[in-house]
């Protein structure tokens, strides 16, 4: 596999993940029949949330993956850094949405881990 093709497929993941997401939030929208905000619903208002929390992360990680792949670094780098920024992408909902709280807490370590990693193999692949 190439890197950009490594990419491809923790991009692929991180777009189920985002879809997976948006339809728990009409799910929620179709069951408490509520078309805009949250209607008052907390379950609803959780739903938009941990949809919009992951539209916040997951566009730059996977531009930043991208981005390596493009600069060569090794496939095992790129797997590494997608692998856990996803893994901490699908523990996050599920803490936020009535999981074990620790979850939520380890998805975003994850998460921030791995983007942090990430933005300095860049500069290490630019300067280098």
């Amino acid at each position: 596999m190439t890197g950009l093709e490594v990419a491809s497929v923790y991009i692929a993941a991180n777009i189920l993940i985002l879809i997976w997401l948006a339809f728990r939030v009409v799910t929620h929208r179709a069951r408490g029949k509520i078309s805009m905000g949250d209607g008052g619903s907390s379950d609803l208002a959780t739903a938009i949330r941990v949809h919009g929390n992951a539209t916040e992360y997951i566009p730059a990680m996977m531009v930043g993956l991208i981005a390596l792949a493009f600069l060569q670094a090794p496939n095992w780098a790129i797997h590494a850094l997608g692998a856990t920024f996803t893994l901490g992408r699908l523990m996050h909902p599920v803490g936020m949405s009535g999981g074990p709280i620790q979850l939520r807490q380890f998805g975003i370590l994850l998460t921030w881990l791995s983007m942090v990693i990430l933005s300095l193999a860049l500069l290490y692949y630019v300067f280098t």
